[in-house]
């Protein structure tokens, strides 16, 4: 049974049990989480169901495969390489656009404050730099709390679950798209600390499920060369390529890319899906080259500030001299790293909790909390820097930003001559503050930063990145993460510099490495991303080794912060590993009940019944006499298939007799396609007569008749792992001992939830 198929499971035991070694409890009540909040900043809940991942041997669809031709099966093949192509020219036109966007929005914001402060108009330019970034943020709030609450955050959670296997209400609707991209736009440009990077991941996801959900019935523009992707198993396949795509639009990282959706997004993965994600990130790589090309050739082609150079913070490319006493330095980095990112996941699941109850009130307090949130963002950018010391600039300084550049200098408040490092920090968009970050002290004079400056920058962000998640905008982390980690970095390497020989540049992308591993617990993707965003490999052994320092560490305290996301969420996430005290449970412990199963060939009015009273979406088919000798277990009917069975009349018969091929004949497996967006078929749609429900239907041929089953003394450590690596929604149990009912019951993700297990065993050991 699925999360949202049963109002109470009951558990009734007494004593030992031979076949446990644990007490059972004498009688356990639990009533089910049916449904659980979608998007953490208050959206509406709504029943979370599972997708259908197996593939479905029935005789109607054995019977299309059949008789497909080779130009048919050839079509398949082609489509599945056409819509990787299109799903990476859609997502690199909408990365390039995004950027696009955020740069000349910021940079006219930033250039009408700057010229203001040059007059010495410091309480117009507060307002007019606080306007701006309010009059932005409630946009983007306004889009979020309205039109799609879906899209707030980040994303990345619910495409991860997505692909575990959940299928929560409008994560990939065309109207989460269109807030997603928009509302980017708007909150990163008006100075939230935020990055857009975690929703161009939900932005190539939603892509990719829009190309590939067949067109719409509601407008009827149904494509029906796109039938045969109309399927979970299909759509998995191109959401994770969309996901891909998405990673590779954000940071200019087509491996990175394909090693996140491996390493992070993506529960299942083969190698003929690792050739369709590559060559997708391939594609949104010439995209966005070609795009950047047409940008560089003349001025205002792109707006005034439109070649920023999407995300790549070049690092010197002279090799890193390091000795062994810098590789302790690196240690030092990869520990303090562990500790801040453990800490920092600590503190975003706390105000998650308490942004939850607030969003929750409705779509006002989610406004209200943003103008919150937006009013003190822009006091600590415009404020801060004003206690800052001027530093006088090694040669001439410009002002910055003027048009068409945005440099290391700001001049700010400061006399001639002068700059002002701290606002050269705040006062400028994130993605140019890791540049400025980044850059080689020995490059130029006017490079080093104040120790000062670092540290109040450095706590700064820390605590906005954490305040500023959870608000109701799109909001990645990636970017708040790595602009912390940087800071101590940069902060570290410019104390560490009189005793070694590396950079502080350098440190300072190691620091934001460690702060990366710290929260978000990958190595392989994160490595590669951050290479490829820096445009220097050389660094790779510093890398590699301060990911997996920092990882080890924080793995002492919390989970991943997408994973504590996606707890939060209460979405089933099915994780990779079995807990350990499954060891001491079997298959046939979890199990309850009513079972409902139905006859081989049914009366009609016996399955409506059972479709109106239950939210089950399997369903067992018994064979039994005098089709067979004994009870016997036919095989699992799918609760969407048993709707499109029922909707056929002419396929009812008066007397219970076979009809096999008569059904085969009158429905095409296209029948049984599942619905890309909107509402498929309801038990509420459909009507009969009194006379109609006497009557049968065969379920044979849209039986899967050869399902998952397990026997029920299987632990159930063994039973998870084997769910979730088929990608299963059902895994039947059937009884060891011959002579009883050919099946036990049902298996789903929720029966595999800790929840739910240490409530019917509270006396379990969690840990053992």
């Amino acid at each position: 049974m699925d999360q949202s198929e049963a109002d109470e499971r009951i558990e009734i035991g007494d004593g030992d049990d031979g076949d446990h070694h644990h007490k059972q409890p004498l009688l356990v009540r639990r009533r089910t989480n049916a449904s659980s909040q979608l998007a953490i900043v208050g959206a509406n809940k709504s029943p979370i169901q599972s997708l259908d991942y197996e593939m479905i041997e029935n005789d109607l669809l054995k019977q299309d495969w059949r008789s497909r031709t080779k130009v048919e099966i050839y079509q398949y093949v082609v489509l599945k390489w056409t819509l990787a192509l299109l799903i990476g020219l859609i997502t690199g036109l909408v990365g390039f656009f995004n950027n696009l966007g955020v740069e000349n929005i910021a940079g006219f914001k930033l250039l009408l404050t700057n010229n203001l402060m040059i007059n010495q108009k410091y309480h117009q330019a507060f307002a007019a730099y606080f306007g701006c970034n309010m009059i932005l943020g409630v946009g983007a709030a306004a889009l979020c709390a309205y039109i799609a609450p879906a899209a707030a955050g980040s994303g990345i959670p619910e495409v991860k679950a997505y692909l575990n296997g959940i299928d929560a209400h409008s994560i990939l609707a065309p109207s989460t798209l269109f807030v997603k991209i928009f509302g980017s736009i708007l909150g990163v440009a008006g100075g939230f600390v935020v990055g857009k990077e975690g929703p161009m991941v939900h932005t190539g996801a939603c892509i990719a499920n829009l190309l590939g959900q067949g067109g719409s019935r509601k407008y009827r523009l149904t494509w029906r060369w796109l039938r045969y992707f109309k399927n979970d198993r299909d759509r998995r396949d191109l959401i994770t390529c969309g996901a891909a795509a998405g990673v590779a639009a954000a940071f200019r990282a087509p491996v990175g890319g394909v090693l996140f959706a491996l390493e992070e997004a993506a529960s299942w993965w083969r190698s003929a899906l690792l050739w369709r994600t590559f060559f997708t990130t391939a594609v949104v790589a010439v995209v966005l080259r070609g795009l950047m090309q047409f940008c560089h050739q003349g001025e205002g082609k792109c707006g005034l500030f439109g070649e920023g150079g999407l995300i790549m913070f070049d690092v010197n490319s002279l090799e890193p001299a390091y000795t062994t006493p810098d590789l302790l330095a690196v240690i030092f980095l990869g520990v303090i790293g562990g500790l801040m990112g453990s800490l920092y996941n600590y503190l975003v699941d706390k105000v998650l909790r308490t942004y939850t109850t607030i969003n929750g009130k409705g779509p006002i307090f989610k406004i209200l909390l943003v103008m919150v949130i937006s009013f003190m963002t822009s006091c600590i950018r415009f404020g801060l820097p004003l206690l800052s010391k001027c530093v006088p600039c090694s040669g001439e300084c410009p002002n910055s930003p003027s048009t068409g550049f945005s440099m290391h200098y700001d001049s700010f408040q400061c006399p001639p001559n002068h700059f002002n490092d701290l606002s050269s920090l705040l006062f400028t968009t994130n993605d140019d503050a890791i540049r400025k970050l980044f850059i080689d002290s020995s490059e130029s004079a006017n490079a080093a930063f104040q120790l000062s400056s670092l540290i109040i920058f450095f706590v700064a962000i820390y605590l906005l990145g954490i305040v500023t998640y959870g608000v109701a905008i799109p909001s990645g982390l990636f970017i708040p993460v790595i602009l912390a980690g940087a800071s101590y970095g940069r902060l570290v390497g410019t104390v560490l510099n009189p005793f070694t020989d590396l950079d502080a540049g350098y440190f300072a992308l190691l620091g934001a490495a460690s702060f990366l591993g710290g929260t978000m617990r990958m190595t392989v993707s994160l490595c590669v991303i951050l290479l490829e965003l820096t445009n220097n490999l050389l660094m790779l052994p510093l890398v590699m080794l301060v990911l997996l320092v920092s990882k080890t560490v924080a793995d002492c305290f919390n989970k991943g912060v997408y994973d504590q996301i996606v707890m939060l969420k209460g979405l089933p996430f099915m994780e990779a590993h079995a807990e350990p005290y499954m060891k001491n449970l079997v298959a046939g412990d979890v199990v309850s009940g009513p079972l409902f199963t139905f006859s081989g060939i049914e009366k009609v009015g016996t399955i409506v019944h059972a479709l109106k009273v239950t939210g089950h979406h399997g369903f067992p088919v018994i064979d039994e006499p005098p089709l067979t000798d004994a009870p016997e277990l036919c095989g699992l009917v799918l609760r969407s298939h048993l709707l499109v069975l029922l909707k056929h009349k002419t396929l009812f018969t008066r007397k219970r007799i076979m009809t096999r091929s008569t059904i085969i004949k009158k429905l095409k497996a296209s029948d049984f396609a599942k619905p890309g967006l909107g509402r498929g078929i309801s038990v509420k749609d459909l009507e009969f007569s009194e006379e109609e429900m006497e009557m049968f239907v065969d379920l044979h041929p849209i039986t899967n008749k050869s399902p998952y089953t397990v026997v029920e003394t299987m632990s159930l450590a063994k039973a998870a792992l084997l769910f979730r690596e088929l990608g299963l929604r059902h895994l039947l149990v059937v009884p060891k001992i011959p002579g009883r009912p050919p099946i036990v019951g049902i298996l789903t993700r929720h029966d595999f939830m800790p929840e739910y297990i240490l409530g019917l065993f509270p006396n379990l050991n969690r840990h053992k």
